[in-house]
């Protein structure tokens, strides 16, 4: 095998709020309808908010996690066709955090099978993959951090194929952590804004599957698009809060643009972490007038699905692809002012890419970690 190979997308796909597809996200974010509606899943009376973007169908605190009901809705189509040789990558904040709560709510169930690791086994064998696996848990970086880490394996030369999976899912407890760090909207998330307040929760599920080119062309396979380039950073500033230099972020997309050996202006638009809270919002766009000579086309989706934390930098992945695809930029649902830095850069309107060039995305996460990702 080549030592560098390109790790391009061979198959990708996703649950939402918008529903059970990557194409129902896409026609939703574009609809410009926000999926951010009332918790009815749990009592949010003692809470900040009572709004978050779940999945219609999910059961709570039953024998499965709300996560694993997502991957088998996800998995159950027969057009996906995964490996069994697939190297298995996962990543999220909270896994089935569900079944912990179940065991301390109601007395049912062990809590140690909330532990990510029992996640890992029944995904590879519900996919049918040989691999043991491995975690990557980095926050809300986490999934983009580990398509960093398969695309990097296949560059190596370490292995030709990787599934990288994402997911997680709004519960009690992660709404009351959120809750207690005052970091909810009361209803709905607006990046970018003028007068955002906040972020709203979501959930998701999604998969990539990344192949080397040489293994993608070989088995015919439909190349979607390239992991060209990544960064990662952390900026060690606070526990929660982000870098008010933004100097870690900078550093990541920096780190990203040379990773895929381009310019800033190989870049045509960027997908933004965009959490709707003032100071994440703020520090984003420092780092990206400090990086770009000039203005381009910046969006968040968190305002149309709400947070999917773990799962965000998956989800906005297949979301940039399609934007790459359709020389579409998507509309950042909730946003009507934007605020003085974001003007000229974010926009409540979709956008037309008229050159043909790469996407962009940032996340960021609690302890200061910072991910930007090169796709084309």
């Amino acid at each position: 095998m080549p030592t560098k190979m390109k790790a391009v997308v061979v198959a990708c796909d996703m649950i939402t709020a918008y529903g059970m597809s990557a194409d129902s996200s896409w026609k939703g974010i574009l609809s410009g309808k926000t999926a951010i509606s009332r918790v009815n899943r749990f009592n949010t009376q003692a809470f900040q908010s009572d709004y978050a973007a779940t999945i219609k169908g999910l059961k709570y605190l039953q024998r499965d996690s709300l996560v694993m009901q997502m991957f088998k809705l996800l998995f159950k189509k027969d057009s996906v066709s995964i490996p069994e040789d697939a190297k298995l990558v996962l990543a999220t904040t909270k896994g089935e955090i569900d079944l912990l709560e179940k065991n301390f709510l109601q007395g049912k169930g062990g809590a140690s099978k909330s532990n990510p690791q029992y996640l890992l086994k029944k995904l590879a064998a519900f996919i049918g993959i040989k691999d043991r696996g491995m975690i990557i848990s980095a926050a809300c970086a986490s999934s983009s951090a580990a398509l960093a880490t398969a695309a990097s394996m296949i560059r190596r030369g370490h292995t030709d194929c990787v599934l990288a999976v994402a997911c997680d899912s709004v519960t009690e407890f992660v709404f009351s952590g959120f809750s207690s760090l005052m970091a909810l909207d009361k209803f709905y998330a607006r990046p970018f804004d003028k007068e955002r307040n906040g972020l709203s929760l979501g959930e998701a599920a999604g998969y990539i599957l990344l192949m080397s080119e040489f293994r993608a062309k070989k088995e015919k396979r439909k190349i979607i698009g390239e992991i060209a380039g990544w960064g990662l950073s952390d900026d060690a500033n606070h526990m929660t809060g982000p870098s008010r230099t933004s100097d870690g972020l900078i550093l990541a997309i920096q780190k990203s643009l040379k990773s895929a050996c381009i310019s800033e202006g190989d870049i045509g638009f960027i997908s933004a972490h965009g959490t709707g809270t003032v100071y994440n919002d703020e520090m984003e766009l420092r780092a990206f007038h400090a990086v770009f000579k000039k203005k381009r086309p910046v969006y968040s989706i968190k305002g149309a699905i709400g947070h999917t934390m773990g799962a965000a930098g998956l989800v906005e992945t297949i979301i940039a692809l399609r934007a790459l695809k359709e020389k579409t930029v998507p509309p950042t649902v909730n946003l009507k002012v934007a605020d003085d830095d974001a003007q000229g850069w974010a926009s409540s309107r979709q956008r037309e890419l008229s050159e043909n060039k790469m996407a962009l995305i940032t996340n960021a996460g609690f302890s200061g970690v910072n991910t930007a990702l090169v796709v084309g």
